[in-house]
């Protein structure tokens, strides 16, 4: 009898089929997503001619040549002139010798690439922090329509880049905001706040009103109560809300290539336009995604406990 009741198996444990179904399809879906991420990190180690070969190449000699060129600008010298020069003092110049070029000076890749950091980053701030500020107001406070405006805040997410594209960039160069950091962090964040304020009012929603009440009664204003205990308490959905809004700031292209063309061009805009001998440079552009996949990466890995307990459970729920 007591053998029977401890095999008997709870209907809300999953059965080992389940288990198996769900683990293959995490493996196929990890397979899937990792090897375009692990081919582009491949093909940033290959040599020109390995980028370019066919049938792809699995083995091959790895080569530097991708990271050079993407951080410097080359310039092809004839053979006499090579062989006038003092020998190479570093790695990179002795492999920028071997394909007859002399390294002119750095490439504009490093200045795009602080660009994304500045807009992405900005914007991200500009969007939680207004974002917060107004899902506050729509959780707490009494305001007419609230349904319907929260309906319409969110839907201008949903339109698509090209359908505002021209009509901001004839605003933006009639204010001289083209190509500047300041207009495109506040373009980004009007583009995110909406999403910003969808997401934090249902954190804020789960924050009980008691707490700021409470927190009145010993003397603080409003204002104080929002940061001393509002803030703290919606941490975890602000850090999975700032997840979404840099992973968009970040990889945004629609408008970068459109509003920037120099001083705040962005890395997505930038990268395909490397060119090498004879077109493209593969090894590069593969060298510099592989860089611009790293901050947002780090920046999800550090949020990541976050990023989860926020969707699954809200706020305060921990």
């Amino acid at each position: 009898m007591s053998s029977a009741l401890n095999t008997v198996r709870s209907p809300l444990e999953p059965s080992s089929f389940s288990r198996k179904s769900a683990a293959t399809l995490i493996i196929i879906y990890a397979f899937i997503a990792l090897v375009p991420i692990a081919w582009m990190v491949m093909t940033s180690f290959k040599s020109a001619n390995d980028a370019v070969s066919y049938p792809p190449k699995v083995i091959f000699e790895p080569s530097m040549e991708g990271w050079v060129n993407l951080f410097t600008q080359r310039s092809r010298q004839s053979k006499e002139y090579l062989k006038s020069l003092p020998p190479p003092e570093t790695w990179y110049e002795e492999l920028v010798r071997s394909r007859q070029m002399v390294i002119a000076g750095p490439s504009r890749f490093l200045g795009r690439f602080l660009n994304s950091l500045i807009i992405g980053f900005g914007s991200t701030f500009l969007s939680v922090f207004f974002g917060a500020l107004a899902a506050y107001a729509f959780s707490r406070f009494k305001i007419p329509l609230k349904e319907d405006l929260l309906f319409f805040i969110l839907s201008t997410r949903m339109f698509p880049p090209i359908a505002v594209a021209v009509p901001i960039f004839l605003m933006y160069r009639k204010l001289g905001l083209s190509d500047t950091h300041l207009g495109m962090i506040i373009l980004y964040t009007m583009v995110n706040l909406s999403l910003a304020v969808w997401l934090l009012k249902g954190f804020m929603d789960e924050i009980p009103q008691e707490y700021e009440e409470a927190a009145m009664v010993d003397g603080y204003t409003r204002l104080q109560a929002f940061f001393k205990i509002v803030i703290p308490q919606a941490m975890t959905g602000i850090a999975a809300t700032s997840i979404f809004c840099m992973i968009f700031a970040w990889n945004e292209y629609a408008f970068a290539v459109l509003l920037t063309f120099s001083e705040a061009q962005t890395a997505p805009p930038f990268i395909p336009t490397i060119i090498g001998e004879g077109g493209l440079d593969w090894p590069a552009i593969a060298s510099g995604t592989v860089m611009f996949l790293v901050p947002v990466m780090i920046f999800t890995v550090v949020l990541r406990k976050h990023l989860l307990r926020g969707i699954t459970f809200g706020a305060v729920r921990k």
